[in-house]
């Protein structure tokens, strides 16, 4: 064989061989790093920026923050913007029971302009949900859950109320709940929580709640302060999944063929709807049984004898008499006569 040609092919071989050699390096140092990403994944690099106040849940338009709305989070130094409020500068119970003006997602930072606080002009109609209004009525301390009702809360309204009629008997005591879900707007003039220096929030009794309610149960909340006396019934969180799953079961809402977007659009307009109509009650026969279940019925009516000759001092009219007793009414045209049961026509 040429001598040349033994050259190359040995220069081939250890080419190759290198090549080999450099290929298997770099397949093992990949895989390396790769089987540890898959094994745990790598920690995102700390953000070192100031903390930011950021919203803990989406926020729609109108809603009334509590301390559980709100927190604090790093955010990177070049994009905090002048409008965020910063910790440092910042005293977070100031901003309770302040009222969102423009929504803001969940995890996004809270602006100065979003936020509308109590006494600033428009603070009432910004709480308000669109075509909504607001309308105080008064109760007593024992009728508002001594107190534990705080703005953003949501109640029922429950009236009770005598029912009187034409008998000799006890008047009917009634209590019925008119409407439900209604959201509490403010309670004596107040829109925060009373937080206390503890941070929790302080009980306190009030005289007057304002309530969001629509135009239709506004008015009918006006004629409900002349009947009665008003109480608030606080409602848990968890009713309104409850009546959500009712309205689905009975068709007054279809979640069929919807998206996540409008399905969860759909709920929150469920869980925030005011409902009136459908009130359940209890009278006082429910009760006790010395207290009536119905209306007391109207009483005896004494009925003039119509075939009475007319008095001398009034000319074609008859004189009334009171029947004591069973009696029988006889009709001859257009009269009328009572007799007394054993009497004689």
């Amino acid at each position: 064989m040429d001598s040349r040609k033994i050259v190359l092919l040995v220069g081939a071989l250890f080419v190759a061989g290198i090549t080999a050699f450099f290929a298997r390096t770099l397949i093992a140092g990949s895989s390396a790093p790769q089987a540890a990403a898959m094994g745990r994944p790598a920690a995102p690099p700390p953000v070192t920026g100031p903390e930011v106040l950021v919203a803990t849940r989406a926020l729609p338009v109108g809603t009334i923050l509590d301390a559980t709305a709100l927190k604090f989070q790093p955010w990177p130094q070049e994009l905090v913007d002048g409008a965020y409020y910063i910790k440092a500068g910042t005293d977070l119970s100031k901003l309770l029971g302040t009222v969102v003006r423009n929504a803001v997602t969940a995890g996004q930072p809270v602006t100065k302009g979003a936020l509308v606080s109590p006494g600033d002009r428009g603070f009432l109609a910004a709480a308000l949900g669109p075509g909504m209004r607001a309308v105080t009525v008064s109760v007593s301390n024992q009728a508002a859950v001594a107190g534990f009702v705080f703005p953003g809360d949501r109640i029922d309204l429950v009236l009770t109320q005598t029912v009187t009629g034409g008998g000799d008997g006890q008047p009917l005591k009634v209590s019925e709940t008119i409407m439900r879900n209604v959201r509490v707007l403010a309670t004596d003039q107040r829109t925060d929580n009373l937080v206390g220096e503890d941070g929790k929030s302080r009980v306190s009794t009030f005289s007057t709640v304002t309530l969001e309610a629509t135009p239709k149960m506004a008015e009918q909340l006006a004629v409900a302060r002349t009947l009665g006396e008003l109480s608030l019934s606080l409602r848990a969180l968890a009713d309104n999944s409850t009546e959500l799953e009712e309205a689905i079961a009975s068709g007054a809402v279809s979640m069929a063929n919807r998206d996540p977007k409008s399905e969860k659009a759909t709920m929150l307009r469920v869980a925030t709807q005011p409902q009136v109509g459908s009130a359940s009650f209890a009278t006082g026969g429910d009760v006790s049984r010395f207290q009536r279940s119905t209306v007391p019925a109207k009483s005896a009516t004494p009925v003039p004898n119509m075939s009475m000759p007319a008095t001398a001092g009034t000319p074609g009219t008859a004189a009334p008499a009171v029947i004591q007793g069973p009696v029988v009414r006889v009709a001859r045209g257009n009269s009328v006569t009572v007799v007394p049961v054993g009497g004689k026509n």
